[in-house]
């Protein structure tokens, strides 16, 4: 995705951000490919790992992985084939759907995810940026995310804690739209199924 001056009527504060989001992204991607082939990997195989865990347990199919990676099951499917073959990832049939089979990590799937998250990281801690400031960034990044999501058709994936169908309180949640009963890590993991509360106001 090329963002430019050419894209836009105005040379907006807008168009700057997308600009910085789309070089962090470059830069982000330049050294995850690094990693993934230190580890013998493509770097969607990388990018699979980390949906893996970061989705709730209902998000974890090649149809959900697909849709958030925005690519075709078909290539979902192939990538899931190799990182299992390296032990990475397990595929579980559903408990009450023998049709759908979930993707989990396995241990070693997390070793290899949380090298190549560190070398991401390497380097944003001395940017000097205090928590409040993480958080007013973060929180405006959520809002854009979403409405560009939401005009482009896409699926938003959000937290459940933002979901319109998350019902209840701390020690006794549950998804309004499955009925299962959810706890506190579940509300923090990112789901398929996910729909944005109305007005919805992001937590920072």
């Amino acid at each position: 995705m090329v963002l430019t001056r050419y894209h836009l009527a105005m040379d907006t504060e807008l168009h700057r951000l997308l600009e910085l989001i789309e070089r962090l992204g470059g830069v982000l991607r330049a050294v995850q490919r690094e990693c993934a082939a230190a580890h013998g990997l493509q770097p969607v195989h990388l990018e699979i790992l980390d949906y893996l865990y970061r989705c709730n347990r209902f998000s974890d199919t090649p149809v959900a992985i697909a849709a958030y990676l925005g690519i075709t099951k078909g290539s979902v499917s192939q990538s899931i084939r190799q990182i299992e073959a390296r032990g990475l990832v397990r595929k579980l049939p559903d408990a009450q759907d023998r049709r759908k089979v979930h993707v989990r990590l396995t241990r070693e799937g997390r070793v290899v995810l949380r090298r190549c998250a560190g070398a991401g990281g390497r380097g944003a801690d001395d940017a000097g940026l205090d928590s409040a400031s993480v958080r007013g960034v973060t929180a405006t990044l959520m809002r854009l995310l979403i409405h560009l999501q939401d005009a482009h058709g896409r699926r938003m994936f959000g937290q459940c804690r933002n979901c319109r169908h998350l019902t209840g309180e701390r020690g006794a949640y549950r998804c309004g739209l499955t009925g299962v009963t959810l706890d506190a890590d579940d509300t923090r993991r990112i789901c398929y199924e996910y729909e944005a509360r109305p007005a919805e106001a992001v937590p920072g």
